[in-house]
């Protein structure tokens, strides 16, 4: 074994740490937030939503003026928030009018709640596969999983990059289906200088802690079909008991909730919203400093950015060539958390989670797949989706980006420390033996 010097040894190892310090937590609330919080309280005014046909059904004035904020930022006809984006997820499948049995094709890389959505309508989840390159939806896969039973696509624009929304979207049109952009990571991130999220028939953005911006909890739903927009507020706010005041003839899926967001909420969200680009122009600068720092080793694949859009690095998303580096994923991780670089060594499969493995969601009867609405043997085994299966078992490595408040010197630190341990690659082959010799 070559002799290092405790600063070129790593810290595996019992070298020095690269990192001695803790990154400052992402903060985005500034003393704006803090007075117009305080406003409303002083207001008295903290919810002005009633569950009945009336002015107050749509809220109270923070919620409108906030609303109103983000329909002009993003560009659309509708904006209508909710107390969180899972809500919001729930209310836009809903809106769409999915009924029991139908299916909705959904990757498999995201966040559990966007297969949950579709499952709180009975309506059934088909998992595709995911693109090697962003992450995202691969449009093939969704292709190859339609059904005469296909209802509905949810696209995940993952890690703060978009889906390839127009082939989504044209897939969609051959097939007669609604598309369902859950841009919950990249809220600010540009499709063909347009956002993402207000490309599909529905679409909406997280709003809570770790996000680009936040209100706490919350979500923002996005969309240009005055249908889809009355219903999702309907779902928002007890539908059941409005729609009959309201004139609304269409019943389906009007099952109301409290999925409501509040005045200060809000009140945060509207100076949240006002910063948006200068945070995303900040993550992005950073994200562009950690690649040119990177370049150049091998095995080492980072974010590739396609050229009809941008990213706005919610997660700074890394794939390692493991034939090429020798090395099993599992000994670079411990490599580099040692050395302080707080990486993910993998994301997660949804359709590999108990409830699909064991199809058992409502009661303990395995509905809705055991039931009459369910219309046929739907396959969650591993290897329906092997490009995200093999990424989250051997090759993907994340870097929260939202989850700190990262300098420049931050950035390079992080630099130094993957590049220490790329130069000492050679320590990390052969398992454990490695760490009885030093």
């Amino acid at each position: 074994m070559k002799n290092l010097d405790r600063r070129e040894k790593l810290a595996l190892f019992g070298g020095l740490k690269t990192i001695q310090k803790e990154f400052k937590r992402y903060n985005p609330i500034g003393a704006e937030e803090v007075q117009a919080a305080k406003e409303v309280i002083e207001s008295g005014v903290l919810s002005q939503f009633l569950g009945a046909w009336h002015e107050d059904f749509y809220g109270g004035p923070k919620v409108r003026e906030f609303e109103r904020r983000c329909a002009e930022y993003f560009g659309v006809k509708h904006a209508v928030t909710f107390n969180s984006w899972t809500s919001g997820l729930v209310a836009a499948v809903g809106a769409i009018g999915i009924e029991p049995g139908d299916e909705v094709i959904v990757t498999p890389w995201t966040m559990s709640a966007s297969a949950t959505a579709i499952m709180h309508w009975n309506a059934i989840p088909v998992f595709a596969d995911i693109d090697p390159e962003t992450f995202n939806l691969d449009p093939g896969s969704v292709e190859a999983n339609i059904t005469p039973h296909t209802k509905a696509i949810m696209a995940v624009d993952i890690f703060g990059q978009s889906a390839d929304i127009d082939a989504l979207m044209a897939i969609a049109a051959k097939h007669g289906l609604k598309v369902i952009s859950d841009t919950a990571q990249a809220p600010g991130a540009l499709y063909k200088d347009k956002y993402a999220g207000t490309l599909a028939h529905v679409g909406g953005y997280s709003l809570n802690y770790h996000k680009h911006i936040h209100t706490g909890e919350g979500g923002i739903l996005v969309t240009d079909d005055d249908e889809i927009a009355e219903r999702s507020q309907l779902i928002r706010n007890h539908a059941e008991v409005v729609v009959g005041d309201k004139g609304v003839t269409n019943l389906s899926n009007m099952i109301g909730h409290n999925f409501r967001l509040g005045e200060i909420e809000c009140a945060i969200g509207i100076e949240q919203l006002k910063k948006l680009s200068g945070f995303v122009l900040s993550r992005q600068t950073l994200a562009k400093r950690l690649t040119e720092g990177l370049l150049g080793l091998r095995g080492l694949r980072c974010p590739v950015v396609k050229a009809d859009r941008n990213h706005v690095y919610y997660i700074y998303a890394l794939v390692l060539d493991i034939a090429e580096l020798g090395v099993e994923r599992a000994r670079i991780h411990a490599a580099l958390q040692a050395e302080g670089v707080e990486v993910s060594d993998r994301y997660q499969n949804i359709h590999l989670l108990p409830m699909y493995q064991q199809k058992m969601a409502y009661g303990s009867r395995g509905f809705p797949w055991t039931s009459d609405i369910c219309r046929r043997d739907v396959d969650y085994s591993k290897g329906i989706c092997p490009v995200a299966e093999e990424m989250n078992d051997s090759s993907y490595l994340g870097f929260g980006m939202c989850s700190y408040d990262l300098s420049e010197g931050d950035v390079d630190l992080i630099v130094a420390a993957f590049r220490k341990v790329w130069s000492n690659l050679d320590m990390l082959q052969g398992g454990n033996s490695v760490a009885k010799e030093v």
